[in-house]
């Protein structure tokens, strides 16, 4: 008898058919002989819609009492889900029990709207598990240190789903969604787009971090830190489906590089079109001012991606930074208001209409020349680069969003992921 996790994404959970169908798909798994411990996101569209009536009260606050209040009120799409789903497996005549994340409880550090999950305490799971229960605890949320409910960001589901895996040291953690695995890149864009078999921790996270919206990145994090066994795969199987054939479905994230992934020199191509770039113009070129910049964007809790500073002229540089599209306007506003009077600089510019487009795989490690051809393809292509990011696993570049489909099908083509032996 294994301890088993289920996560289900808010598609999964979208009407009282498909919580019914989610119920007798754990219901299969209890009556197998496991434990079983679930996870469900809010129904979908719910999360938006409580968000959407914030906004329509208060369309520009930024003040920490109203991120509290909004993680008050996104919380409760989770609540409700879980709720229905201990209904619906009682229904089935599985005794099962539901609780909220401050319940269990999940604790959290107290950055609302993005809190950091600090430690979980599985005793009251572990009790109700002993005695024959599925547990559902609602994702996406924890509570503080002063008892107040926090929300992990979006795609936090799978962030906790990891988490009480971890903790809990779960045979698997199965993440069920509405897409069958992991693809070589979005097949909304690429017909041809294939789903990988297996795919390493590295990749994957390198895939997360990128835009793939599979998983968030740092349920992936959780998962590497900790050694989690995670298999992502759909909820949209029939759920009587054979519990062996479901176990072995999907995409499994791996630990291992086995001889088959070290020949994919490129296993997958990821793309974020929520990226916007900014750049500091007229910098004084002198130590510290990388950090006098990025210093106050952190602090405004604001998260930078690709960075490039430019050569020195005149002892002036332009210093140039992507950040979240969402962060787009606070950041100019901020790098306004109080470092470009600080640093004496010229100017602060942005565009908001750019993407980032990545290649990824654990084979680059060991070929040479995979950037050049990456770049000589987009040329071919009369795609600009306006911004290059590397690492072992995988080469960036941030390019006009106008031509992000166009990048990635020509990209997915060009290093032959169209190929069944490109698995």
């Amino acid at each position: 008898m294994a301890l088993i996790v289920h996560k289900y994404g808010g598609t999964s959970m979208g009407s009282t058919e498909r919580i019914r169908n989610v119920a007798k798909r754990v219901a299969k798994w209890a009556r197998a002989g496991h434990q079983m411990v679930v996870v469900p996101s809010a129904m979908s569209g719910e999360t938006n819609r409580l968000l959407g009536l914030a906004k329509e009260l208060a369309p520009s606050r930024a003040s920490s009492a109203y991120h509290r209040e909004l993680d008050m009120l996104a919380s409760t799409g989770e609540q409700a889900s879980s709720a229905l789903l201990a209904i619906a497996l009682q229904a089935e005549g599985m005794e099962s029990v539901s609780y909220a994340g401050w319940q269990v409880p999940i604790r959290t550090d107290s950055s609302y709207t993005k809190a950091r999950i600090e430690s979980i305490d599985d005793q009251r799971v572990r009790a109700d598990l002993a005695a024959g229960k599925v547990v559902i605890v609602t994702g996406f949320q924890g509570i503080d240190e002063h008892g107040h409910i926090t929300t992990l960001g979006r795609g936090g589901s799978d962030t906790s789903a990891v988490a009480v895996a971890a903790a809990m040291k779960a045979a698997e953690c199965l993440i069920y969604t509405d897409v069958d695995g992991v693809y070589t890149t979005d097949p909304r864009v690429v017909a041809e787009a294939r789903r990988l078999h297996t795919v390493s921790f590295e990749e994957m996270l390198e895939m997360a971090s990128l835009g793939s919206k599979v998983l968030q990145i740092r349920s992936v994090e959780f998962a590497g830190k900790y050694k989690v066994p995670l298999r992502v795969l759909s909820s949209f199987t029939p759920w009587d489906i054979d519990i062996e054939e479901e176990a072995r479905s999907g995409t499994l994230i791996t630990f291992e590089e086995d001889e088959k992934m070290e020949q994919a020199v490129v296993s997958g191509i990821a793309f974020n079109r929520d990226e916007a770039k900014i750049s500091v113009l007229g910098v004084p070129d002198k130590p510290g001012i990388a950090y006098q910049i990025l210093g106050a964007v952190a602090d405004a809790n604001i998260e930078v991606d690709v960075i490039i500073q430019n050569l020195s002229k005149d002892g002036k540089t332009d210093f140039s930074f992507t950040v979240n599209r969402g962060d787009y306007a606070r950041t100019i506003d901020l790098l306004k208001e109080k470092v470009l009077p600080a640093l004496g600089a010229e100017d602060v510019v942005g565009d908001a209409k750019i993407c980032k487009v990545s290649i990824v795989g654990i084979g680059m490690r060991s070929h040479v020349g995979v950037a050049s051809k990456m770049f000589r393809v987009l040329s071919e292509e009369g795609i600009n680069i306006q911004m290059i990011s590397t690492s072992e696993i995988k080469t960036s570049v941030v390019i006009d969003e106008k031509y992000v489909e166009l990048a990635v099908r020509t990209l997915h083509k060009a290093f032959e992921l169209d190929q069944p032996s490109a698995a």
